[in-house]
């Protein structure tokens, strides 16, 4: 396709194959008109610095353009860091800023909507030991298949497309999860909603820095990680809202039940929808087109940035003074193009089917980051991706759980132990919990309107009683002799009497299944615990977005992880929930620093074509880490602390010696 004439080609400036880039302003003629018509131009001020000796800033520029050494392949880059040089950052980047970071912050909710509500979930929805642990692993699995699938589709199809359609399937599918009535439901909606919003993190990154200018390339891409950090604010605070606010939920007969909860699942959903909404109002990334050969689109959208900044800095008589953009056609595209011109309408069904076939199956582009220039820095990503999340995201588990147990130590410390007590003609009007009553009678004995919690009830006698208006929490009864008791709108089914001998006894009105309790279920330390974590990350994203360009990338990652490392030894001689809960903060907000410079290298090593692809194989192997992190850590909790201490310590330290062996990218333009 030829470029239109009104674009032109600017010849003094252009090379041989019509690269043409004019200077930064007009020339002496317009500024003399502009002189005449509007009474002052800033640009015919004298410069301060001049008699200081102090180069002016656009002498520095152009100085550093002319000192670039270009090749064929390095054309493209080049101009488009000067484009965006002169675009400069303004509105546009911050609009986009917010858009971006509202769908990250979508991702930082998905890793935390499940664990918050599943404490009420799995009541409501009746599930196993095993349900809930597939539940909880499905999300990260869905999210790893997200990004895999969405970061190569966004190098092929665009980033703006591909990222509006994950968040839509996410928000589609978080609608429905919230309204499943069943766990198969539920899970099929979880899963296919984590497979959308997978696609975030590698499209969010690779779209908002290729807006950025060099220089601010680093710092603006650390700000944007506190979007993901305010995710798991949001989604903590919410919770705590939202989910004990049980007078919130609705019924329609006993077989629709909308509890809180699935409130909880609705709002947690509001970021994506926000970003989804915002994204409709901003251009696809036009260094994309300029890979896909889009030149016209690419300098529209280019000019739009351009205007847009200057017109809100009280300059809009600054002109944009690109006239071209070198956009190479790929010999695919034109074997598309031949194809949609000239064959017939099956032909070219055809073709468009098998060409996005190929697009989804991204194979090549994948085994391309095993490439010759691209080897050593994909491996060396991996181990510092996989390390980092295996035992961020291990730790993080651990941490809740550790806290639970400590508390349960201290519950069962508790315990109160009954043993050959005989009760007759009594009336318990009283919550009974955390008791164990042994070879007890119970003759004539009524048990109403009452809370019976962590209870159990061994080798008794219950004899002409009667249970109604009953609720219990993980009580049983186990070789005990019932006789003649009626049991009247209870939850005490057959599951909890174990090994009973049952005579003549009578159950009405008995609440079958599972049934969401209002009381006491959610432990607001849950969600306190995931707050203050969240909240520690401020520090560690705003000094790794201050010094990201002065101390440098490969510093930061290097040294953030070596110090989690060893925070994270630390943990072995804490033994308080008040230690553990002071060394998760002070862990978070190191990793954070960590995780911030890793996300900006990442989008700096690899070029504009395999960017997208990259960062979303990277995060799929980040996912792969954390399930696998938070399912060995959590075998240990009860059982020791010093292996998952360990296993953490050794990952970081691995990690941060192999960052450290990284190429700075502080001053590299992006490929």
């Amino acid at each position: 396709m030829e470029t239109p004439e009104i674009y032109g080609t600017y010849g003094e400036g252009g090379g041989p194959d019509g690269y043409g880039y004019q200077a930064d302003y007009p020339s002496q003629e317009e500024d003399a008109a502009s002189d005449a018509t509007e009474g002052h131009d800033e640009e015919d001020q004298m410069y301060e610095g001049e008699y200081q000796g102090i180069p002016h800033p656009d002498e520095v520029k152009a100085a550093q353009r002319a000192a670039r050494t270009i090749s064929d392949l390095e054309e493209l880059s080049e101009q488009y860091e000067d484009i965006m040089e002169d675009c400069g950052h303004g509105k546009f980047q911050w609009t986009l800023f917010v858009v971006l970071g509202l769908a990250l912050m979508a991702d930082g909710v998905e890793c935390f909507v499940v664990a918050f509500a599943l404490p009420s979930a799995e009541k409501d929805l009746c599930l196993s030991n095993a349900e809930k642990g597939m539940l909880g692993l499905v999300v990260f699995l869905s999210m790893m298949v997200g990004a895999f699938l969405w970061g190569g589709l966004a190098d092929k199809l665009g980033r703006r497309r591909c990222l509006m359609v994950a968040l839509a399937i996410n928000c589609v599918f978080a609608f429905l999860s919230s309204f499943a009535q069943g766990y198969s439901f539920f899970l099929f909606f979880r899963l296919l909603s984590g497979i959308g919003i997978g696609g975030t993190v590698p499209i969010v990154y690779t779209y908002f820095s290729e807006f950025l200018q060099m220089e601010k390339r680093g710092e603006h891409l650390s700000w944007l990680c506190m979007f993901w950090m305010m995710g798991g604010i949001y989604a903590s605070f919410t919770a705590w809202g939202v989910i004990p606010r049980y007078g919130w939920g609705f019924s329609m007969g006993s077989e629709f039940q909308f509890h809180s909860w699935r409130v909880f699942v609705l709002v947690a959903a509001l970021p994506a929808i926000m970003s989804l909404v915002g994204l409709t109002f901003m251009p696809e990334s036009p260094r994309f087109l300029l890979e896909n050969a889009k030149h016209d689109e690419a300098w529209m959208i280019l000019k739009q940035v351009h205007d847009t900044n200057w017109r809100a800095k009280g300059q809009p008589e600054k002109v944009f003074t690109v006239t071209h953009i070198k956009a190479p056609k790929t010999a695919e595209d034109e074997f598309i193009e031949i194809q949609t011109a000239t064959g017939t309408p099956v032909q070219r069904w055809a073709v468009r089917s098998l060409r996005i076939c190929k697009l989804v199956c991204t194979w090549s582009n994948v085994a391309s980051l095993l490439s010759a220039e691209l080897r050593f820095a994909t491996l060396f990503m991996a181990i510092i991706w996989f390390c980092m999340a295996f035992s961020y995201y291990g730790l993080s588990v651990w941490f809740p759980d550790m806290i639970k147990h400590l508390q349960h130590e201290e519950y069962e410390s508790r315990l109160k132990t009954f043993h050959g007590e005989r009760v007759e003609n009594f009336q318990f009007n009283f919550s009974l919990e955390n008791q164990i009553h042994r070879e007890g009678e119970y003759i004539r004995d009524k048990f109403v309107g009452i809370e019976i919690k962590s209870v159990k009830f061994e080798d008794s006698l219950f004899e002409d009683c009667l249970f109604e208006d009953i609720r219990s929490t993980d009580t049983t009864f186990e070789n005990c002799t019932i006789r003649s008791t009626i049991f009247y709108n209870t939850d005490l089914w057959k599951e909890k009497f174990i090994d009973c001998r049952m005579e003549n006894n009578t159950f009405e009105h008995n609440k079958h299944g599972c049934h969401l309790d209002t009381t006491d279920e959610n432990d607001v330390l849950v969600y306190l615990v995931s707050f203050l974590g969240s909240l520690a990350v401020l520090p560690g994203n705003i000094i790794s977005a201050l010094f990201v360009e002065k101390i440098g990338r490969v510093r930061i990652i290097g040294g953030s992880m070596l110090i989690s490392a060893g925070c994270s030894f630390f943990l072995l001689l804490s033994f308080s929930q008040s230690a553990i809960i002071a060394l998760q903060c002070l862990f978070c907000g190191v990793s954070a620093a960590a995780w911030n410079g890793i996300e900006v290298v990442t989008v700096e090593l690899y070029p504009a074509s395999k960017r997208a692809t990259a960062f979303g194989v990277l995060n799929a192997l980040c996912k792969l880490a954390a399930v696998l992190g938070s399912s060995i850590f959590a075998s240990f909790v009860g059982i020791t602390k010093a292996i998952p201490i360990l296993l953490s310590f050794t990952a970081l330290v691995c990690g941060g010696l192999v960052a450290l062996r990284l190429p700075d990218t502080r001053q590299k333009i992006l490929q």
